[in-house]
Formats: structure tokens, sequence, C-alpha cells
């Protein structure tokens, strides 16, 4: 039996990961334990904490507010794999994409189709670490690449409301920009509400892309241009580290796999195509 403790359930791109790792588990006979975390630090210590009452052989977490140095002084000696941008070159095997590269490519996308003021949608304070500093740092490297100024706006959350008042306070400034990456599908799906609600358009007048790949965009109007993990490779290889663990035919150091990930073009920066 293994513990998946992820911080929010209902998050579409959480929910998807979820059934990629209950999957996975299921070609090894394995039960699934699913724990919301709420990215709080006291659930994400109850997790942990609790794998020997609850008798589980190991856990995939996903963290957020956890950092290395309390993990690696954790006594409980079930396997664990870390999923996510929180903590890289910790002290147990780690899985995620190249969040940096990804968040590049977004927006060498939205440069290469001639868009100029590109604003990056989803910084936070106080984030020195997970995906928001990642994402943010594959945008800057882009614009920096072509010697265009930045325009960010932070968040609280990833969620589609804050991508909604949060697109309103950039079509209130003084120069509106032509396109947005928004750092996850649900800020974009809830900025392009804004965008259409003032009688713009998507992409004609601000170009939106997003990233996860959720369901939703995939049938969103106009469909969504995103990056896309492999969410299913995720979990493959989530589970996999956990086996070889358990197995014990992994004693070695933690490891840092990458899983791959794809641009996917969609209507919100192309148009629809006709014919």
């Amino acid at each position: 039996m293994i513990a998946l403790a992820l911080p929010e359930l209902d998050a579409p791109y959480f929910a998807e990961l979820s059934r990629f790792v209950i999957d996975a588990a299921a070609e090894q006979r394995w039960l699934v334990v699913i724990e919301q975390t709420d990215g709080s630090l006291q659930r994400e210590r109850q997790v942990l904490d609790g794998v020997r009452d609850h008798r589980v052989d190991g856990v995939i977490l996903g963290p957020v507010s956890i950092g290395a140095e309390e993990l690696a002084a954790r006594t409980d000696d079930a396997a664990l794999v870390l999923l996510g941008e929180r903590i890289y070159d910790g002290p147990a095997d780690h899985v995620a994409i190249d969040n940096v590269r990804a968040a590049r490519d977004v927006t060498e996308h939205l440069i290469r189709l001639g868009r100029r003021r590109i604003a990056a949608l989803g910084a936070q304070d106080n984030s020195s670490s997970g995906t928001a500093p990642l994402r943010l740092a594959g945008y800057a490297e882009a614009m920096e690449a072509h010697g265009l100024p930045q325009m960010i706006v932070k968040v609280e959350r990833y969620r589609r409301a804050e991508g909604a008042a949060a697109m309103a306070r950039l079509l209130a400034a003084p120069e509106v920009p032509d396109a947005v990456f928004c750092f996850n599908d649900l800020l974009a799906l809830g900025a392009m509400r804004t965008i259409l609600a003032a009688g713009l358009r998507v992409p004609e007048d601000i170009a939106l892309a997003g990233l996860d790949d959720i369901e939703d965009g995939r049938f969103s109007t106009p469909t969504l241009t995103t990056v896309a993990p492999d969410k299913a490779q995720l979990a493959r290889i989530a589970v996999d580290l956990l086996r070889a663990r358990l197995d014990g035919r992994a004693s070695g150091p933690p490891r840092e796999v990458r899983a791959d990930y794809r641009l996917v073009v969609r209507e919100s920066t192309t148009g629809r195509v006709t014919g």
C-alpha cells in the first residue's frame, strides 16, 4: 500500500495526475491511499509522520511547504518519491518536467508569432522555490534574449478567479499586452473570460497560453495553447522509482528524473483553422 499526497485534489491537473498514478500502481497490484494536503506544512508533516501508523510502504508526495532539511531529518524509513517543482537535489527521488525550459518554449512561441508586449501571469510573493520562480525564469530568459520588456503580474493562487482578476488589472494598465503567458491553464481560462467579457478577441487582440494541458483547455472557446507535461510518464516514473526502492534495487543517492513535455498549439494563439 502506498500513499499519494497532493495539494489540491479538485485542481484538474492533480486530479488527472492522480488517475495516472493509480493506474501505474494497479499494474504493481498496489493499493493507493490518497491524501489532500492543501499545501499546508502541518498537513505535509502529518502525511510523512503517519506513514508507519497507517502501515504504508511508500509515499509519493507533491510538496508545497515542507523543505529539504525537514525531509532529510525524517526518521521513518518508508520509501519516498517527490513530484513537482518544490525540491530539487533533495533527500529523496524526484521527478518533474523542466519548467524553466517549458516556460521559455511557450514564450518563444508567442514571440515567433510577432507578439512583443507579452505578460507573465502567475508570479507569487515570497516564492523562492516551486512552480512560480521556475516558470518566471523561463519567461524572463526568452524575453531578455529578444530584448523585450517584461510585464509580470502576481497572483495568490493558481485558480480561475485569480486569473480573471489579474487579467482585469492588465487591461487597466497604461499599456495593454498583446499576449499573455499564464503559469497554468486555470489562470489562462480565467484570463480568457475577462478578455472576452471586455469585448476583445483571442488571439486577434491578445494571444493567450497556459501550462498543464488540462482537459478544460481542449474544449474552451477558443481552445487553449498550452504546455502538456506527460502526466502518464510522470506517474509511471514515480511508481517505478518507488518500486526500485521497495525492492532494494536502488540503494544509492536520490535520483533526479525529468519527464517529457510538449508544446500544444491551439486556437488561443494561432486562431481557428478553417478549410
